[in-house]
This record gives structure tokens, sequence and C-alpha cells, in this order.
């Protein structure tokens, strides 16, 4: 994709929630993996959680951080199947102001390519909550790769045409 050398870029602050019943820090190689592409990019760590499958205690961590000026942008990892514990889409859900569903639709599409009829489980998904991007990505290193590289590096530079998700922050909060 094209980026246009010409414009400045803005780094974004991303938060970064693991939604896992099983994993710390030490354990969490798709947070890990989120953390290092995003600052290898240019972009700040706002900050970086992990919380437990409860969609209750993700809207929670969620709305902690679309209240906070510090955070444009949430990214998740996990969650997102379709297993009893997965509930990560329903959080994101309930913090939503408007979906963006051709987020998930790409996923799936860019995943296809790797894992074939398998990517029918992912529910990725996306949202803006009142002028927050939330990005939802399933918990294995394979699909944030995917969700990052496919998707993600280049609509968070603001120097990528010919649209970008940056550019439409200041605005993200009109009515």
């Amino acid at each position: 994709m094209p980026i246009d050398e010409t414009r400045t870029f803005v780094p974004v602050r991303i938060a970064v929630l693991t939604v896992s019943d099983t994993r710390g820090l030490a354990e969490d190689r798709s947070g890990d993996t989120l953390v290092e592409r995003l600052q290898a990019a240019g972009h700040v760590l706002a900050e970086r959680a992990i919380e437990r499958d409860d969609v209750a205690t993700i809207v929670e961590r969620l709305r902690g951080w679309i209240a906070d000026p510090s955070v444009d942008c949430v990214v998740t990892t996990g969650g997102t199947g379709v297993t009893g514990r997965d509930v990560t889409p329903e959080a994101v859900e309930q913090v939503a102001t408007k979906m963006i569903p051709g987020f998930g639709e790409l996923f799936r599409w860019l995943s296809f390519a790797k894992i074939g009829t398998s990517t029918v489980q992912s529910r990725a998904c996306a949202c803006v909550a009142d002028g927050t991007y939330i990005f939802a990505l399933p918990g294995s290193t394979g699909a944030v790769k995917d969700g990052w590289d496919g998707i993600l590096d280049s609509q968070l530079d603001s120097r990528h045409t010919p649209c970008n998700f940056v550019e439409l922050m200041p605005r993200l909060r009109e009515r």
C-alpha cells in the first residue's frame, strides 16, 4: 500500500489488552508480538493489561481506556473464537459507538490465505467507541501478525494513502 513520504507520521497511542484465563505477562506471546510491532512502526504503547474472559471485566477495562485522553486506540488479542468463554466481541459491542464491519471481513479474508476455512471460527471485529478505535484480534501470534501486518500497520500510519484511520481521529467525536 502506498505511503506518501511528504506527509508527517503521527504516532498513535495504543493500549494492548490480552484476554485470557490462562496467560500472564510472561506467557503472553501475542501481546508481546503486538507491542513489538506497534513500537517498531513508531507508535506509543499507552498501556498494557491482561484480563480474564469475562464480559464485565473486559468492558470495565475498555471503558477506562476509552475515557483516558492518553489512549487513541486499543488492540485486543484473544477471546474472539466461538467457545463459551470467548466473549471479547460481546464486550466490544457493549462499548461501541459505531462498528467497523470491514475490519473483521478483511481480517478473515487475509487469514483464509493462511489457514483456509478455519478462519470462519474467528469473530475478529472493530469499532469506534466515543472517539477511540478498538480492534479485537484472535489470540494466536499468527493472527496478531495477520491483523497488524495486513491491516493495522497501514491503517494506523498517517502517511498511508488514499486514506487511513489516523486522519479521521480528529473527527471521530463529531455529531
